[in-house]
């Protein structure tokens, strides 16, 4: 019969170790929802000042011509915004994948570690 004290520390640090990888992808996780949720939040604004820009381009032209090329150089206005912020989701999706990816190598190689210790 195996007669060991037991010993809570012991078993705190176990339960630490083998949920840390758990715990670092939930708070990359939170990470990577704040920045999609930053940059939403920065398209939003993006066409919420471009439809006031066209609201008072309507109330301050006198002819329709000034009219349709003021409307015409805020949509192209936009569209450039809307193309930097293409751009970003596609620079952070990138990083995310990769981060991710990182992690999983990182998790995995542990794991075998682990495994090769044991």
């Amino acid at each position: 019969m195996i007669d060991k004290t037991f010993d809570p520390n012991s078993l705190i640090t176990a339960t630490r170790e083998a949920f840390a990888p758990l715990i670092k992808a939930q708070q990359e996780g939170f990470k990577t929802l704040e920045r999609l949720a930053r940059l939403n939040y920065a398209v939003a604004g993006d066409v919420l000042e471009s439809s006031l820009a066209r609201m008072h381009a309507g109330f301050a032209a006198t002819t329709a011509s000034e009219l349709m090329s003021k409307q015409t150089e805020l949509h192209g206005q936009l569209i450039e915004k809307l193309r930097d912020r293409a751009q970003e989701f596609s620079t952070v999706t990138s990083e995310i994948q990769a981060k991710f990816s990182q992690m999983g190598n990182e998790f995995a190689a542990k794991a075998v570690h682990a495994r090769k210790a044991a």
